[in-house]
């Protein structure tokens, strides 16, 4: 379902995508696009405050295991930036040819996927055993920091290549 509130962003150029749930970068998103005109889609499963903007839509999805991501993954394209710190979800769309960024200024690839895809796995594994609990540390501002500068790069790349 989707927030009917906003109108249909009607903007051209890439779209930027935000798996909403925990994102712990979104308004740093927000003030990006802004400065490059370019609409965003957060996407979650409960409702959540974004800015009334044209260019930014909320996109609730009902609740379940992954409901986001697969809208997520059906959406995204080519000359599109995903953000999301969802493994699975970071390989769906850079297979369709996306730009997918982590929360903390990483850049999956073609490349590194695999590693990473096999990094979860173990990650999961030591976790089932009782050998790790928690998941990842918080964002830091470091990595705030490090997020925004690979973002405003990402957005130039795909800004230039359009041209």
């Amino acid at each position: 379902m989707e927030n009917k509130d906003a109108p249909a962003p009607e903007i051209s150029g890439p779209t930027v995508y935000v798996d909403g749930d925990g994102c712990p970068v979104k308004e740093e998103v927000y003030r990006a696009t802004r400065k490059y005109g370019l609409k965003v889609f957060v996407v979650a499963n409960s409702y959540m405050k974004t800015p009334r903007e044209d260019r930014i839509r909320l996109v609730v999805v009902q609740s379940g295991a992954d409901v986001a991501d697969m809208w997520i993954a059906e959406k995204a394209g080519v000359g599109d930036v995903v953000v999301t710190s969802d493994i699975q979800l970071a390989d769906h769309c850079l297979k369709k040819g996306a730009r997918v960024l982590d929360t903390r200024g990483g850049e999956f690839s073609p490349e590194s996927i695999g590693e990473a895809m096999a990094m979860r796995d173990l990650m999961e594994d030591l976790r089932m055993m009782g050998q790790m609990s928690g998941g990842p540390a918080p964002v830091k501002k470091k990595d705030k920091s490090q997020f925004i500068s690979k973002l405003h790069q990402v957005m130039q790349d795909l800004l230039k290549d359009e041209k």
